[in-house]
């Protein structure tokens, strides 16, 4: 029997956010699918007769690769809005991401006024061993002027293989003239977590969920425990607002780092037989520590594992606003060299058997942000969550679809109240009924 390899996925696509992946290994089997009916294939000499009067009749010729393309694409986004057909381009651009590492120079740079400008260098890369500055404007790419590019363009042009060289041009403040820095790319590691202290609070932000998560967690943790003395640790604040998802095995070990025992999470399928369920195994990283879990509009699919998890088996308080409400699995088959086909083929379920599809996480504790005014403005306008995206998989079980939430968070921790409000329940200086979680009221049904 012919076998193909596929990845088992659940993402997010909304807003500003980035599309990531869930993923774990998965197999087909070719023999799987029913053998379609007899009027199936009339339906597909349709599709043929209507391609070839494109191709002879169309005022301008066509480019049939992208009629094909085209018609892959309305057929899956007719299914739900995360169905998708990935270019070959687009298909390594995902890998790059989910992997977490690409040949590249380790810079954060953002786009302004028509150049690029360096956000800052990462510790211990080419750029930061060349000297790149915050605030640094790269102007040009081997001579190639970066006006006119989007970002993407320009981020792309300076990724490449592991060991080649690029130049880059820079204007500096203070500095009167342009001038050239040649960097060798190397292999760059995407930080998707980020802790520092909060006087004796562990404070953990995780931007992704690709495969270098749940050792930046453990390395977060130890530096913690290290800096102030594991006993002296108060609690921990994990932060996973506008974290739009990532790869299922690390959601699962994100999960099982504060967990002893139980269900993590289940994806349930068309058939019975498809059903998985993934379990922790003892040993809480923190000890057991006292464990906040911050989560917004812009918390999806891996995040929502996450939440749910801790949430179900009390384990953490969820403080913030409603989750995005990504509760469907897709799987990315291959192509060979065609990409690959994402498809929705499973919805997952929170270890009390809750589907959160268009429903999302509620938080234990809601506290909201205050937005600035044009913020406000449009979030008053704009839908919100996956219950507003069109074709979207309705929910299941009891309980209404939820229309998500804002997903804003103040650029300067002074101004962030669900921060604040996280460290004062913590610290003592707040109290709250849900803080901590009573584990005796075990998972809720």
């Amino acid at each position: 029997m012919i076998r193909k390899a596929s990845l088992l996925l659940v993402g997010a696509a909304f807003g500003a956010l980035t599309a990531v992946t869930l993923t774990q290994s998965h197999v087909f089997a070719s023999g799987a699918a029913n053998a379609a009916p007899a009027d199936t294939y009339r339906e597909l000499n349709l599709f043929g007769d209507v391609f070839e009067r494109i191709r002879s009749d169309y005022v301008e010729n066509p480019d049939d690769s992208q009629l094909v393309e085209s018609a892959i694409n309305g057929m899956l986004n007719s299914l739900d809005p995360h169905s998708s057909y990935l270019s070959p381009k687009n298909f390594k651009d995902m890998q790059v991401q989910t992997s977490g590492k690409f040949g590249g120079l380790g810079i954060e740079v953002t786009m302004e006024e028509g150049v690029v400008k360096v956000v800052s260098p990462i510790d211990d890369t080419p750029a930061a061993k060349a000297g790149i500055l915050s605030g640094d404007l790269i102007t040009a790419l081997d001579g190639e002027q970066v006006q006119g590019m989007t970002l993407n363009q320009a981020v792309e042009k300076m990724r490449g293989g592991i060991n080649t060289p690029i130049t880059l041009t820079i204007e500096r403040k203070g500095v009167d003239k342009p001038f050239d820095v040649k960097l060798v790319r190397s292999e760059i590691t995407i930080q998707s977590v980020k802790s520092h202290e909060e006087g004796q609070v562990g404070y953990i932000r995780i931007t992704s969920f690709n495969e270098q998560t749940f050792d930046g967690l453990k390395a977060a943790v130890e530096k913690i425990q290290a800096d102030l003395g594991k006993d002296k640790v108060q609690g921990y604040i994990l932060d996973l607002r506008n974290n739009p998802g990532g790869l299922l095995d690390q959601a699962i070990a994100v999960s099982d780092a504060f967990l002893e025992r139980g269900e993590i999470v289940s994806t349930r399928g068309r058939h019975a037989e498809e059903t998985q369920r993934y379990s922790a195994h003892s040993g809480d990283m923190t000890g057991s520590k006292p464990l906040i879990v911050l989560i917004n509009g812009g918390s999806a699919s891996a995040s929502e594992i996450v939440a749910g998890a801790l949430q179900d088996h009390r384990r953490a308080t969820m403080v913030g606003t409603r989750s995005f409400g990504k509760g469907s699995v897709q799987t990315i088959i291959p192509l060979g060299s065609n990409g690959a086909l994402r498809l929705t083929t499973a919805r997952y379920y929170t270890p009390s058997g809750r589907s959160i599809q268009a429903k999302g996480i509620e938080p234990d504790i809601e506290v909201k942000e205050n937005l600035p005014a044009d913020i406000a403005a449009q979030a008053a306008e704009e839908p919100k969550g996956e219950s507003s995206l069109k074709g979207h998989l309705t929910g299941e079980g009891a309980g209404a679809e939820g229309s998500g939430s804002d997903a804003y968070v103040p650029p300067d921790a002074k101004d962030d109240k669900q921060l604040n409000y996280a460290l004062d329940l913590i610290r003592g200086l707040q109290s709250n009924a849900a803080f901590p979680p009573d584990p005796n009221r075990g998972i809720p049904n």
